[in-house]
């Protein structure tokens, strides 16, 4: 159960391959009327996978446009199956959508600003480069991909920031070294990032170590990246002879929950912490991908973010549902 969110129908207009494994999808609600939505929005779509309705996060490309909304996905073989999804979709195809919504704050009244992308994490960094830049913010935005041919929307980036963008390449040997740029920036820099979990692993760590204030990083997350593989694994329920089997293409709050073992949840992204339950025992390894418990609270495996983590192995959780509450 969650808090209540609003579905809204949409036609899916066009797609546009960016890059060998990442495509563009414009999609327009039918009552659409281009407003602006804040910087680092996002939409959740509803999909279809193994015959089930799922639900997936994407973030919006760009600032507002009256064409309606854009998202990029990549295509991950190595995920719980919503890029499959998207991909096998034509134009024309019907969706059902949420409204934009923002949980990245961005403070318009700082002097410098630094943007940091990660792969697909260009996505919200995008609108926040063109907002910036069309308030003549001193700001560089510093994108990390494996290749040149890898890097979305490089050709827009470079045409609005010219020397402002500097690209991280590695097979270029041009890797980003988060630990100097973070000790070069200016007190009270704000910094916004989007990237892979070991990316902002790196990031939190380098920015704490230069001595920056954890607030004045802000990203915005992908709940499908983790630290281990995505594979099944099993959950067993305290107190019960409930074992459940979470596969690669689910969440583990979607198996809880269809079972009827109800846990609450409302961002499904890692980030506000409601879907948190405690963990009893860990026969395995978990891998934690969220970004609501700190390095410390994961180590200690007591609790997991139902709607991204994952695990390795069986691990036996405390829902805190019970027959005689019901």
């Amino acid at each position: 159960m969650r808090f209540v969110e609003t579905w809204i129908p949409a036609t899916l207009v066009s797609t546009r391959d960016l890059s060998p494994g990442i495509r563009e999808f414009l999609i327009r609600p039918d009552q659409f009327d281009g407003a602006a939505y804040p910087v680092g929005s996002h939409i959740n779509v509803s999909v279809t996978i193994d015959g089930l309705p799922e639900t997936r996060a994407y973030s919006l490309v760009g600032e507002a446009s009256s064409a309606g909304f854009r998202i990029a996905v990549r295509r991950a073989e190595d995920s719980r199956g919503g890029s499959r999804y998207m991909w096998q979709l034509a134009p024309g195809a019907r969706l059902d959508i949420t409204r934009p919504a923002s949980l990245v704050a961005v403070d318009w009244t700082r002097e410098n600003y630094c943007l940091i992308a990660g792969g697909i994490g260009i996505t919200p960094i995008l609108g926040a480069a063109q907002a910036l830049a069309r308030r003549g913010a001193d700001m560089k935005l510093h994108y990390a991909v494996r290749g040149r041919a890898d890097a979305a929307y490089l050709d827009d980036l470079s045409g609005l920031l010219g020397d402002r963008l500097a690209v991280h390449a590695s097979d270029e040997g041009k890797r980003l070294d988060l630990d100097s740029l973070f000790a070069s920036l200016p007190k009270g820099t704000l910094t916004l990032f989007c990237g892979p979990m070991r990316m902002l692993d790196a990031a939190r760590h380098a920015w704490i170590g230069a001595g920056h204030p954890l607030p004045d990083l802000r990203y915005e997350t992908f709940g499908s990246s983790g630290t281990l593989p995505t594979e099944t694994f099993r959950v067993r329920l305290k107190g019960s002879d409930v074992e459940l089997e979470i596969p690669r293409e689910r969440s583990m709050l979607d198996v809880l929950n269809a079972s009827g073992h109800e846990v609450m949840y409302d961002c499904k992204r890692g980030e506000c912490g409601l879907c948190a339950i405690d963990v009893v025992a860990v026969d395995g390894e978990i891998d934690h991908r969220d970004v609501f418990f700190s390095d410390h609270q994961k180590q200690s495996n007591e609790k997991i973010c139902a709607c991204v983590s994952r695990a390795r192995g069986t691990i036996t959780v405390d829902t805190l549902l019970r027959a005689d509450a019901i």
